[in-house]
């Protein structure tokens, strides 16, 4: 298994049809600091990796997104650092949808260590969608309403 994170479970959806996605990585040398510990800003790589892969399951593939030119773009990212992971580690990022309003929507993610089932860090991030070239703020897609009724605030 390469550095790079890869889909284990694509786009699984829970019983309330909350959309999830679960990745895979392992920690590489350029994912540490002298120490052999992972320095944060690898865990924010992890995060987006995953958080892609979800867009997918949202109808935002990178694609489409190119194509029409609507971007869900990352508003505040709030990261917890629970424990270290380590050079040679084996991690899981498991995402979801959390939450929406109509201009907003959050995502949760869990990065945890299967070998000893420590909780290495939890984030949270707040998105809206911007249509370029304007840059301006769109509504999300009309059906996550209905189709994410359990998700709205």
């Amino acid at each position: 298994m390469s550095g790079v994170p890869r889909a284990l479970l694509l786009f699984a959806m829970s019983a309330d049809s909350t959309p999830r996605i679960t990745t895979e990585v392992q920690i590489m040398f350029f994912d540490t600091d002298c120490a052999g510990v992972v320095h944060n800003i690898a865990y924010l790589r992890f995060i987006e990796v995953a958080r892609t892969l979800l867009a997918e399951q949202l109808g935002m593939g990178l694609v489409g997104m190119a194509e029409r030119a609507v971007f869900p773009v990352v508003m505040r990212t709030e990261i917890d650092y629970k424990k270290p992971a380590k050079l040679g580690d084996r991690l899981l990022v498991e995402g979801q949808l959390d939450a929406l309003d109509r201009m907003r929507f959050w995502v949760s993610f869990d990065i945890t260590r299967p070998a000893d089932g420590a909780m290495i860090a939890q984030s949270r991030q707040m998105l809206c969608v911007i249509a370029m070239p304007r840059g301006r703020p769109v509504k999300l897609p009309e059906d996550w309403p209905t189709r994410f009724a359990h998700l709205m605030k």
